[in-house]
């Protein structure tokens, strides 16, 4: 990213080197469209920057392939920052050691695998490995979603404390209630009464709690310490996800995160 804005402006870290301003106004431009503010007029007013100056940098990073210009429409991520993304996500010691037993998992089931994580009290999908079905559902790599809503984040918060569980499911339900469309979870009691067999189960489910004819059957994933880092879940069409099968497939699922678990490190308690 090329530009001759000046580098001494007050909002520059103090001692900061030359170029420490253009290179944060370019991240948080980056961050904007991302977001999905993607005209010049909406950049500005979200960074706090001139017009001119926001319509500048995006002419640069246009031509260094960050971002896609669409006419009429507005600013896209670019093909370098899609590049750059995959990569992230494939370094990932997670994502990298987890990727053959997600991919035995799919050849085994046929249906689709998700690997997602906990980024803050959101849910952060890391991989996922479409179904031979057929199928479409909403869900994609970089996508985030309240925990408690989803097959694969319920399987990552049995293995978080139970004190946990009342702010994740709180604000599952604060997203469904944005849209008639979105379903609605049960009442917290039994919501957690579920979870607490589950607990005991070692494999959640998800009757259709995230999206309209999709069930999922969910296990937690941890690390050397012992503490859950993530969720694995597999993902199909009601005709396909009948409770019996489920059930079946949840000592699978779980037998797929604690291998991906042992490759973090981790030990079953004795």
């Amino acid at each position: 990213m090329t530009s001759t804005e000046d580098t001494t402006s007050n909002d520059s870290p103090k001692g900061a080197p030359a170029g420490t301003q253009t290179l944060s106004r370019g991240l948080a431009i980056l961050e904007c469209v991302a977001d999905g503010i993607s005209d010049v007029k909406g950049i500005s007013a979200a960074i706090g920057k001139p017009r001119s100056t926001v319509h500048r940098m995006l002419g640069n990073l246009v031509a260094e392939g960050y971002l896609h210009h669409v006419p009429y429409s507005g600013y896209l991520i670019g093909p370098k920052l899609i590049r750059l993304g995959m990569v992230g996500l494939e370094q990932r010691p997670l994502v990298a050691l987890a990727k053959p037993h997600l991919e035995e998992l799919a050849r085994k089931t046929n249906d689709t695998v998700h690997l997602a994580e906990l980024d803050g009290a959101t849910l952060f999908y890391l991989s996922k490995i479409p179904g031979r079905r057929g199928l479409e559902m909403r869900s994609r790599i970089g996508k985030r979603m309240p925990a408690a809503s989803t097959g694969v984040g319920k399987g990552l918060m049995l293995g978080l404390p139970k004190s946990t569980w009342k702010g994740l499911y709180e604000q599952a339900c604060a997203f469904s209630a944005q849209s008639d469309e979105r379903p609605q979870l049960a009442p917290w009691s039994v919501f957690e009464e579920g979870m607490d067999e589950y607990v005991r189960e070692g494999f959640s489910l998800d009757f259709e709690e995230n999206e309209l004819g999709i069930r999922c059957v969910g296990a937690p994933v941890f690390d050397v310490r012992g503490e859950a880092v993530a969720g694995v879940s597999i993902a199909s069409a009601v005709p396909y996800m009948p409770e019996e099968r489920m059930r079946s497939l949840g000592p699978v699922v779980r037998a797929t995160a604690d291998a991906i678990s042992a490759e973090l490190g981790w030990t079953p308690k004795e």
